[in-house]
């Protein structure tokens, strides 16, 4: 059964089931978006390592170029920024180096009948979930079809994540703290229902050529995905650094005998000549997109479906 990410009813032409994206009124760098399925994005650029690194993978809390503008994007969601007397706002360490030995523990699957009210729907991965916002958007929006899992190595934006989750009364979505490059074929290989759709958004660049073993796609990672991703489930890349989306497309480059883009499945999903798909085919942007597009720069983004040969 074929399966796309845009939406979690299996069976329909991927053109006619994307979420529509939310009619918001961006600043100067960007249009307003459409209210066609696919919204028209700005002016591209790209990064230099410089201008890049002091900011890259920053979640809202401390980021100055593009302030409330993710709160205006998912003001529908009113989540409260204080989110306990005892901890208020958060201050987040950007940059973590998964391979520490206390983050090389693999977590322990959650009991998935306690944390999701129907275990068995499909299941949505997100890996480097940050604040955790984006996930909930979507399970909002697909309370009785899907079912979100956020992977989020900074246990503090976990811990708000879940407070956010019992506020919202959600019960399609949850978050753990573990470093999913260790825990991801142990936690997801317990889930009973099928995995659909794995994303990667926007994950730390680690710029420095010795630091690129902690970029959180490397080769057992992709194997774990791919080995628990069902028949026509997907995978959903993207980054502002486009050296970071190079590395990220040729892993999962590497397995055409199982993966293949989603052009050669959809025609119609528009990719620009390099093959990168030019919008943002969710309905929301993540955090760091917000950011990326306010201050001009391209998002480079591919899509995978699982096939058999």
């Amino acid at each position: 059964m074929a399966y796309s990410l845009y939406s979690s009813i299996p069976k329909k032409p991927l053109s006619s089931i994307l979420i529509p994206s939310p009619k918001i009124i961006f600043n100067k760098h960007l249009p307003f978006v459409t209210p066609s399925i696919f919204p028209y994005l700005g002016s591209y650029c790209t990064w230099s390592v410089s201008r890049v690194s002091p900011c890259v993978a920053e979640t809202d809390e401390h980021h100055h170029a593009s302030p409330g503008l993710v709160a205006k994007e998912y003001s529908d969601l009113n989540l409260p920024e204080k989110f306990s007397e005892d901890v208020g706002n958060l201050r987040i360490r950007q940059h973590v180096n998964p391979l520490r030995r206390v983050l090389m523990i693999p977590a322990e699957a959650p009991n998935w009948k306690e944390v999701f009210e129907d275990a068995t729907l499909p299941l949505m991965v997100d890996i480097g979930s940050g604040s955790g916002r984006f996930l909930m958007w979507l399970a909002k929006r697909n309370t009785s079809s899907m079912n979100y899992l956020g992977l989020e190595i900074r246990p503090k934006l976990v811990t708000r994540a879940e407070y956010w989750v019992n506020e919202l009364g959600l019960k399609n979505v949850h978050f753990i703290s573990t470093n999913a490059m260790v825990s991801f074929q142990r936690v997801i290989s317990t889930y009973p229902g099928p995995l659909m759709l794995v994303s990667i958004l926007c994950p730390d660049p680690h710029f420095k050529k010795k630091h690129h073993k902690r970029r959180v796609v490397q080769k057992p990672l992709v194997d774990a995905i791919v080995n628990n991703l069902a028949h026509g489930g997907q995978v959903f890349i993207q980054s502002d650094v486009l050296d970071v989306a190079l590395d990220m497309r040729n892993y999962f480059n590497a397995v055409p005998d199982k993966l293949v883009h989603i052009d050669s499945v959809d025609p119609s999903l528009p990719c620009d000549s390099d093959g990168w798909v030019l919008n943002n085919p969710m309905g929301i942007r993540t955090e760091r997109e917000i950011h990326a597009e306010f201050e001009g720069c391209k998002i480079y983004r591919r899509v995978y479906q699982k096939v058999q040969h």
